[in-house]
């Protein structure tokens, strides 16, 4: 307990006097040892704040995006290597995945569990706190194993290496890395405890980046579907929707994103899924542009504008576009799930839930007419298209890349040409060279 003690009182900023309610940024005031509800609240608000943008950079790993060289811009030069995919020796202009802020998140995450346990009062903010802290912990694992460790596979998850499980509050942080069964028998451990934790089934807006019982059985849902467990995702998902299942109608509703917190989708708005910092420098692709339907599907209005050069997405840029699950990805999950399942008619219910409020009343009709024809094959095809359209550049697609079809993608940046191959061993990143030297069993 001393050992912790030293730690805590050494790592941890005192935070007593900020708010974080409305994605404020944390600024530390002092040096205090956690004890109070309070305090642990503004342990998690550290864990929160702390959680990276990796999301924003994997967009330009994909083919949702081009770039070009802009001479009055050096945003590119941030991205250059994650686009060109020269991930060994970043140069020194390359912007960080966050491996080490992932860690940060855990570490913030297993200190309220372990000490906070022992010395908040008992209550329901206690219980709630614990349910969060939890619930980011696992989804940290999740995000870290799917940019860092080839995608599950049940055949060789016992063998296969993954990351470092760093449940201890430990900053050497020196343990060898666990296998794939261990790390996701460690996800679904937090996510079963952080169930019996939540007290709070929704936040309301400005509250909404924080885990809640929807959120944790929508991260549930999609753990399961990347494991292709597509029966237990079915029932994650379900859960989830009994807590939030309204999708925004844009016909009618334009004002607000679908990809802002203050959208009825929001379930959980923690991340922002392209850094507005970079808005100009993510042109749309031209594969990308071309799988909308854009006279009929209200998303590419919706969701992207016209530059000089082309198009950039819209979905950036106000503050508000925080989106890190939402209740049209659970729609997708279930579609999806079903029709892995062959239980297309359920499936193809499901994802019209989802169809009559993004196209047009007219346009609707018609696709629901062309679900109607689709076998299995033609289903999934479907789907996961009608995912990329949903979800384009909010840090999606390489998650989807990565676990169902690693197609070569073709990069050009001015006159030079960069392929990642089909089944590249770049679709999984090198643990970066810090993280290697500090703990020589990575």
């Amino acid at each position: 307990m001393k050992k912790i003690i030293l730690i805590l009182s050494g790592l941890f900023l005192g935070l007593s006097a900020v708010s974080c309610d409305d994605f404020l940024d944390i600024e530390p005031q002092g040096k205090i040892i956690p004890k109070t509800v309070e305090d642990f609240r503004n342990v998690m608000s550290s864990a929160y704040n702390k959680y990276p943008r990796h999301k924003s950079l994997t967009n330009f790993r994909t083919d949702e995006v081009r770039i070009i060289i802009d001479e009055e811009s050096t945003n590119f030069l941030g991205v250059k290597d994650t686009y060109t995919y020269q991930d060994v020796n970043p140069g020194k202009d390359a912007k960080s995945y966050g491996y080490l802020q992932f860690y940060e998140s855990i570490f913030y995450a297993s200190q309220t569990i372990i000490s906070g346990s022992q010395t908040m009062q008992p209550g329901d903010q206690k219980e709630q706190l614990l349910g969060e802290a939890y619930g980011l912990r696992a989804l940290a694992y999740f995000d870290l194993t799917n940019l860092y460790v080839k995608p599950y596979d049940k055949n060789t998850a016992t063998t296969d290496l993954a990351i470092v499980l760093q449940n201890e509050i430990d900053i050497e942080n020196q343990k060898p890395r666990s296998t794939m069964a261990e790390v996701y028998a460690q996800i679904h451990s937090d996510i079963d405890n952080a169930k019996k934790h939540l007290k709070v089934t929704i936040y309301e807006e400005g509250k909404n980046y924080r885990f809640t019982l929807a959120a944790i059985y929508a991260l549930e849902a999609k753990v399961n579907l990347y494991q292709k467990d597509y029966e237990a995702a079915l029932v994650s998902v379900d859960k989830a929707l009994t807590y939030k299942s309204e999708l925004q109608d844009i016909n009618t509703d334009t004002k607000t994103s679908v990809a802002s917190f203050k959208s009825v989708e929001s379930i959980l708005a923690l991340e922002e899924g392209l850094d507005y910092s970079l808005q100009t420098t993510a042109l749309v692709s031209d594969e990308l542009y071309n799988i909308y339907d854009r006279e009929n599907d209200l998303r590419f209005a919706t969701s992207f504008e016209k530059v000089r050069e082309g198009y950039i997405s819209k979905k950036t840029g106000t503050g508000e576009m925080k989106s890190s699950f939402r209740t049209s990805e659970l729609y997708i999950i279930k579609a999806e799930a079903l029709g892995h399942l062959n239980r297309l008619a359920e499936a193809k219910s499901t994802i019209e839930k989802l169809i009559v409020s993004r196209y047009k009343p007219e346009a609707a009709v018609k696709v629901k007419q062309k679900l109607s024809g689709l076998d299995q094959k033609g289903f999934i095809s479907f789907i996961l298209d009608e995912r990329n359209k949903e979800f384009a550049l909010e840090g999606h697609r390489w998650y989807d890349l990565r676990r169902l079809h690693q197609k070569q993608i073709v990069h050009k940046f001015g006159n030079e040409t960069f392929t990642l191959s089909e089944n590249d061993l770049r679709y999984t990143l090198p643990f970066p060279q810090e993280a290697r030297e500090n703990n020589p069993n990575l």
